[in-house]
């Protein structure tokens, strides 16, 4: 509810916004049985993804808390406001960096850009749903043929 009266402005602080998310605007985190929290971002975090992804393992234990990733990778050399981020990575190593996070937050990585969706993690789970379902199809009509030839 808070994220709405937030405005666009900052660093790339990461470990500060996630405390401040953590321990000050989740009052009511033990009222609920899970929450979650989404990263919207385009760029690196200042600190190192190991510090990062320690202490959102921690935080994620103490309550059912799962943090979501959605990197957009902007056309290279842009940026709306000229801001020159303090740690600089190329797309591959920011998204690597982000996907080590949201494991240690138990939560879904998502990247898209202009040309599209680059990697999801709800993506990549529906379709392993669909390779499933076409393997048990397959394996039901070899039962089937096999079952067919015995009569």
């Amino acid at each position: 509810r808070w994220v709405l009266s937030l405005e666009c402005k900052g660093s790339r602080n990461f470990l500060s916004a996630l405390r401040r998310a953590v321990e000050v605007d989740f009052k009511d985190k033990d009222k609920h049985k899970s929450q979650g929290l989404y990263l919207l971002t385009t760029g690196i975090p200042d600190q190192e993804t190991h510090t990062i992804s320690a202490y959102v393992a921690e935080v994620c234990r103490g309550f059912d808390l799962q943090l979501h990733v959605c990197l957009l990778s902007a056309v290279e050399g842009t940026d709306c406001r000229g801001i020159i981020p303090a740690r600089y990575a190329s797309p591959g190593e920011t998204a690597k960096a982000f996907k080590e996070i949201v494991q240690a937050a138990k939560g879904r990585f998502h990247w898209f850009g202009e040309a599209g969706i680059f990697e999801s993690d709800d993506i990549a789970s529906i379709i392993s749903e669909m390779e499933k379902a076409k393997n048990y199809s397959q394996k039901c009509a070899f039962l089937v043929e096999s079952l067919k030839q015995r009569s």
